[in-house]
């Protein structure tokens, strides 16, 4: 009962994470185009670069296989062009599951789109990472590719501020 409690308090941290989140992302959308913000991701797309952070907060593999696929096809596209881009995958509450070595339903697509797509990087969300280790009374292991970041949440935020683009699949 005690673990359900700690998991339950964890999934509603992140979702009033994810909630707050979403306040940003529409507030930056109403940004001013002459903001620095929108101006140096427009400096960033007329020289051929572009940058995208898709986002993964749930446990389900079908979200995680179509964010691989997002990334994929996003990574064909420009490569196509040959165009520049950084895709990151960056994972917080339930979907951090994604990035664990020991239950990701995906980890050998992880690895195979980290050995055949450098551009594509992923990102854990260590306050979660460090929640689950804390209700499981164990360190939870990640997948080698992924990397961990204080707070997804966060991580997010602080690259749609540089102009990075932002989808959730």
């Amino acid at each position: 009962m005690k673990r359900f409690a700690v998991l339950f308090a964890a999934t509603a941290v992140c979702a009033a994470a994810a909630f707050l989140l979403a306040a940003l992302v529409a507030a930056q959308t109403r940004q001013p185009a002459s903001s620095s913000v929108a101006t140096a991701g427009k400096k960033d797309v007329e020289k051929g670069q572009h940058r995208v952070v898709l986002q993964v907060d749930s446990n389900d593999a079908a979200a995680m296989n179509l964010t691989l696929n997002n990334a994929a096809n996003i990574d064909q596209y420009y490569s196509d062009k040959g165009e520049l881009v950084e895709i990151e995958v960056v994972t917080f509450g339930p979907g951090l599951h994604m990035l664990r070595d020991d239950t990701s339903p995906v980890k050998d697509r992880i690895k195979s789109m980290a050995e055949s797509r450098p551009s594509v990087t992923f990102k854990a969300c260590g306050n979660t990472q460090a929640n689950m280790s804390k209700a499981e009374k164990k360190q939870v292991p990640l997948v080698a590719q992924a990397s961990v970041v204080p707070s997804g949440v966060v991580r997010i935020l602080e690259l749609q501020e540089k102009g990075w683009s932002y989808i959730r699949p």
